[in-house]
Order: C-alpha cells, then sequence, then structure tokens
C-alpha cells in the first residue's frame, strides 16, 4: 500500500517532469541570436529531464525484493546525473565573463573534483563502504555516505565563490539567478548527505529548474527590448535622414538672395543651417541618451533656419532654465518641427511656438507649446508615427512618456516627462 509520503514524492515527480519538460521544449523554440546559450539551455534541461527520469524511476523500484539490481543501477544514474549539475555553473559563468574553459583554473578544479565523485562513486558500485540495497530493495546509507558527496558541496562553493569574485562582469539577473540555482542546491545536498529525504533533492532540482527558467525567459525579454530599441532608433535614423527636400531647397534658395540683400544674415542662416545639418546626423549616430542642451542647440537651429523662412509668421519663445537631464537623441527637434509643419497657417495669425522645461522632485519635463492649428494625429498619418516613434524611444530608454492635448484658445500641447535617475 502507498503510503501519503510516497504518493506526494510522486506528485511532485510528476510535477517536476512536466515543469522540465516544458522549459526544454521552450529553450528548443526559443528565437535566439547566441546559438551557445540555446545550445547550453537545450543540454541544460535534457539533463534535468533525465535526471527527474531517473529519480521517478527509482521510487517506483523502491522496496521491490524482485528488482533490487536494476534499483541499483537505477541509482547509480540517478547519482550521475545529478551530479551534471554541478559543473554547469562553472561552465555558463566562464562563458559569461568570456574566459576560456581549458584556461581556466576553476574549471580544472571543478573538473579534478568530479573526477574524484565518479572514482568515489564507483568505489561504493563493488562495495559497501557509502550505501547498501538491502536484499528486500530498501537503501540505507552508511556512516561515510557523506564524504561520497563531499566532492559536489566542494564544487558548489567554488562556484559561488568564483561568482562572487566575477560579479562585476556579469549582469545582476544573471548573479541572481545563479546565487537562486547554486546556494538552495548546495544546501539541500548538505540536507541530503545527513538526512534520507530523497524530498529535499527533489526542492533543490526544483529551485535549479526555476531559476534557470526565470532566465531564459528574461534573457529572451531583454532580446525582444534590444530589438525594438534597434527599430526605435532605425526609425529615428530614417526620419533625420528623411529631410524635407523643400526645406532645404528653399532655405539654400534663402540663403541665395540673402548673399545679396544682407550678407550678414546670410552667414548666420548658413551657419544655423549647418548646426541643424551636423546635428542631424549626429543624432543618427547616437544610441545612448544625450544631454539635453545638445536637443535644444537642435531645436534652436532648425527654429532659426525656418524663422528665416516665414519671418513675420514665426515667434519662438524659451523658457529653459532646467537643462540638466538627458533624452534620447532627436527628441525635441521633431517635436517642433512638428509644430511648424501641421500648425502655421501661411493665411492666418502668426505661429508662437514656447518650449518649455520643468523640474520636480521626481522628473523633468518638455513642454512644446503652439497656437496654431490644432492637429490630433491619427494612427496613418505623418505626425502619429513621428510622435508615437519618440514615445516608444522614450520609453525603452528612459522610461519616460509623451502626452499630446489641445490647448485652451487654440494649438497643441505635446509633455514629455523624464523621470529623474
Amino acid at each position: 500500500m502507498i503510503d501519503a509520503y510516497a504518493i506526494v514524492g510522486y506528485c511532485a515527480a510528476s510535477a517536476m517532469m512536466v515543469l522540465m519538460l516544458m522549459a526544454l521544449a521552450y529553450s528548443i523554440v526559443m528565437p535566439s541570436p547566441d546559438r551557445w546559450s540555446k545550445n547550453y539551455f537545450i543540454i541544460f534541461f535534457s539533463l534535468l529531464t533525465l535526471c527527474v527520469s531517473a529519480t521517478f524511476v527509482s521510487a517506483i523500484l523502491y522496496g521491490n525484493p524482485k528488482y533490487v539490481e536494476a534499483e541499483r543501477i537505477s541509482c547509480y544514474i540517478e547519482s550521475v546525473l545529478i551530479s551534471t549539475l554541478m559543473p554547469l555553473p562553472t561552465i555558463l559563468i566562464l562563458h559569461t565573463c568570456k574566459e576560456k574553459l581549458i584556461n581556466s583554473m576553476l574549471f580544472r578544479a571543478v573538473i579534478a573534483l568530479w573526477i574524484v565523485y565518479f572514482i568515489i562513486l564507483e568505489i561504493g558500485q563493488f562495495t559497501n563502504i557509502f550505501y547498501i540495497i538491502s536484499s528486500d530493495g530498501i537503501f540505507y546509507r552508511t556512516s561515510w555516505f557523506p564524504l561520497m558527496l563531499a566532492p559536489l558541496v566542494l564544487i558548489m562553493l567554488l562556484n559561488i565563490a568564483s561568482l562572487i569574485h566575477r560579479r562585476k562582469k556579469l549582469s545582476k539577473r544573471y548573479i541572481i539567478a545563479l546565487l537562486i540555482y547554486m546556494i538552495p542546491l548546495t544546501i539541500f545536498v548538505i540536507i541530503h548527505a545527513f538526512i534520507d529525504i530523497e524530498m529535499v533533492l527533489f526542492l533543490g532540482v526544483g529551485i535549479c529548474a526555476l531559476s534557470m527558467y526565470s532566465l531564459i525567459v528574461s534573457d529572451y525579454i531583454m532580446q525582444i527590448i534590444r530589438q525594438q530599441h534597434e527599430i526605435a532608433h532605425q526609425r529615428a535614423s530614417v526620419m533625420a535622414l528623411q529631410m524635407r527636400p523643400h526645406f532645404i531647397y528653399n532655405t539654400m534658395m534663402s540663403i541665395y538672395y540673402l548673399c545679396k540683400q544682407d550678407a550678414d544674415k546670410a552667414q548666420q542662416v548658413t551657419l544655423d543651417f549647418t548646426s541643424y545639418l551636423r546635428k542631424n546626423f549626429t543624432a543618427i549616430a547616437s544610441e545612448e541618451l544625450v544631454p539635453f542642451e545638445e536637443e535644444l542647440e537642435h531645436a534652436r537651429a532648425y527654429l532659426a533656419v525656418e524663422q528665416t523662412q516665414h519671418e513675420d509668421m514665426l515667434y519662438v519663445d524659451y523658457d529653459t532654465l532646467h537643462t540638466d537631464f538627458s533624452v534620447p537623441s532627436l527628441t525635441l527637434q521633431p517635436l517642433v518641427e512638428n509644430a511648424v509643419k501641421h500648425s502655421l497657417d501661411p493665411n492666418g495669425d502668426p505661429l508662437h511656438i514656447y518650449v518649455r522645461t520643468q523640474q520636480t522632485d521626481k522628473a523633468s519635463a518638455i513642454i512644446v507649446e503652439n497656437n496654431g492649428l490644432d492637429y490630433q494625429p491619427s494612427n496613418d498619418n505623418e505626425p502619429h508615427i513621428a510622435l508615437a516613434n519618440i514615445r516608444q524611444r522614450l520609453q525603452i530608454m528612459c522610461k519616460g512618456e509623451l502626452t499630446i492635448a489641445t490647448r485652451e484658445g487654440g494649438g497643441t500641447i505635446v509633455k514629455v516627462i523624464i523621470p529623474s535617475t
């Protein structure tokens, strides 16, 4: 008759098997540009699946006199498979730190201890020094049994020490996942060495599986975020390259006529246009946050050129005392360009654009306000695409936000919120 402890054990083993198979399937189908990591996790979860399978078989055979030899073989396979969990973190740590296995003293020490474990395990197969499987199929450990597991404990302690030593070379999520993997497993192996509770090992293996599963899921999420970041940056680069032909043409013609009418003004417009172009091309190459002062200079250069072309139809006011923060490149300039392109009415009143910054305890704000034509971007028009790209890059790069609202009395207000770091 199966007792309650055995039922709990079978249920735990079944749940573990399902978890391993799910993790293995996910590792196989998971798209990953890093072939090494994909293969590593496939091997890892394959070994865990075999380990749980061997433990499950041992539990079924346990205490049955008819299958003593089968139980002995199953226990041996289980011991071998569990031991493979110990060097795997070593390989992952060294690979992530870009250290070659063959040249690593840590790897050599781990392999040496692993060989010692196998020697002890082989001795245990032909003697009764470490454990005994009786004729009625009952597993008994001797006082020397902890010695058999000592090399595995030493491997894990070496891994924990090496992880702490190399913590500056590893990301925080890798450190946390590996510590969750190694510390509980080490504790459970030590407990298992002195107390015959099979569920302890199940718990340790389960925690190993969950920590590694969380790691591959987080890797996949980070991969998606990086791809979104790259796509958003590429879109911004395309925006910078797609300068309006008529804007360039009109600027060059303005400079041409000003050369005769007002040489000093022609020089200034040339400088402003050159600054605008330089900032555009610099923004294309920038994948990091840039100081707000640079974005402000870019917007000033653009608006100065536009003011030359529109003269009495475009006015700009700046209230930007707060500039001590950073933003993604091509954040402010596209906002003021949208205001000029979509709010300026050549047959209406002059367009006033107000560029302001504000500071609070938790964030910095950029406000671009105009009194021109009100526009509410739809999903397929140019303002929506530009603002959606800015909003996406703000969210990805600095957890920022962008909002757009109708201004009281006519016009549009666009507000960018940058959380303080």
